[in-house]
Parts: C-alpha cells; structure tokens; sequence
C-alpha cells in the first residue's frame, strides 16, 4: 500500500488505469488559478472546498471519480468525502500521476 493509497483511505491498491478504462471522469480539487497552470486535460474543476456543495453534479456524472491536486493531500480529502457519499471514489494524488496513465 503506498502513501496515496493510506492518504485516500484505500485498504488494497486500485490502479488509476483501471478507473480509467472504467471511463472515470477526473476531478481536479486545487484552486482555479493552480488548475491553469496545467491539468488534466477533459478534467473537472471542482476546488476542495466546493466539493459538498458541487456533489448533486457530481453524482449525475453516475461514474466513477479520480481525484487530483498538486501533491495528493486535498485530493485524498476529497476522495474520503466522495467515498462517505457513496461514490466510487480513488484518490489519483498528483495531477501529474493521472495525465501519466492517460494512453
């Protein structure tokens, strides 16, 4: 189990590449200024502090959900929160981890 996995509250390692193929959609949780210095490309913006209240939308996706940031730790927040709602949730840790397994 790896530092992200511990961060998101993972108890086996999921891959990134398999939510991808799952068609998960990505949800970037850093500020919209850090967002345009560079993200996943199609990712969603959707700052940490406005997941609660983005999370209707969030559900009407109806997919699973990869969170990112710049170094793990607001996006593992956001996937414990996703996860408490009910969605299926990993924590992808940096932006740059998820835009690596993008084929």
């Amino acid at each position: 189990m790896g530092f992200f996995d511990l961060l998101s509250g993972n108890t086996k390692t999921i891959s990134i590449e398999e939510y991808l193929e799952r068609n998960a959609i990505v949800i970037d949780v850093r500020t919209s200024m850090e967002f345009m210095e560079g993200h996943v490309q199609g990712s969603k913006n959707i700052p940490l502090d406005r997941i609660g209240s983005q999370l209707a939308e969030i559900i009407k996706y109806d997919k699973p959900v990869i969170t990112c940031c710049r170094s793990g730790a607001r996006s593992g927040s956001a996937a414990n929160m996703l996860k408490q709602q009910g969605i299926d949730a990993i924590n992808g840790g940096p932006w740059q981890n998820v835009e690596a397994c993008i084929k």
